[in-house]
């Protein structure tokens, strides 16, 4: 064999181990998780949190945004999936409401959060919390449409889907609703949204059910 047909070669097989290298990282999306790596998803609720002062030593990313709703979180799922994360908890719903969309498309929405997370990153560990109640005889005019029926009701519902999702289902109104099942007045600004010592209480449940 001469030189050049050697080289020819070599060259040649080269880039097959290129190709190969490349084509066996695009067909195990999610097969690296970033471990301690924590994503916070959600609205305003989730964005005001300072996760990362809550749980020193992990990496926490908030990828709460506020006034977001389940549409939203479903068009920037990739982003915030992009670390792929040890955990994400996800939190999304009360939006919907506000704005008067129906229940079955609420959920069927928060189906398809669970399913894409699955599909994105499907080493992650899915946590999908309740939303949680308000304090209705706190709240402005401009969350007349929230009640805490509605929210049980979405509630209920949500969590019937993780079940069938075979995702773990977070109901966090045991420790931030008073004896009627109104939110805390104490825990909270507005009725809606929520002072730092209930996001204390709430990092602290999840340690104490083992979940972070």
């Amino acid at each position: 064999m001469s030189y050049s047909k050697f080289i020819h070669r070599l060259f040649f097989a080269f880039l097959a181990v290129v190709a190969l290298s490349c084509g066996s990282s695009r067909s195990l999306p999610g097969a690296q998780v970033n471990k301690n790596t924590i994503v916070f998803l959600g609205n305003s609720i989730t964005q005001v949190g300072k996760w990362q002062e809550l749980l020193p030593g992990k990496n926490v990313i908030n990828k709460g945004i506020s006034g977001d709703v389940t549409t939203g979180v479903l068009a920037r799922l990739s982003d915030c999936l992009s670390a792929r994360p040890e955990q994400i908890f996800v939190m999304i719903g009360i939006n919907d409401l506000k704005i008067g969309r129906p229940l079955e498309d609420i959920t069927a929405n928060q189906v398809k959060i669970i399913q894409k997370i699955k599909e994105l990153s499907p080493r992650t560990k899915i946590y999908i919390q309740g939303t949680l109640p308000v304090n209705e005889g706190m709240l402005a005019n401009i969350y007349r449409r929230l009640n805490n029926a509605d929210i049980g009701k979405m509630n209920i519902a949500l969590k019937a889907a993780c079940e069938q999702q075979k995702v773990r289902y977070i109901d966090l109104h045991p420790v931030l609703t008073d004896q009627t099942g109104q939110f805390k007045q104490q825990l909270s600004t507005d009725g809606l949204h929520l002072k730092p010592e209930a996001y204390v209480i709430w990092v602290k449940y999840l340690q104490k059910n083992k979940i972070l």
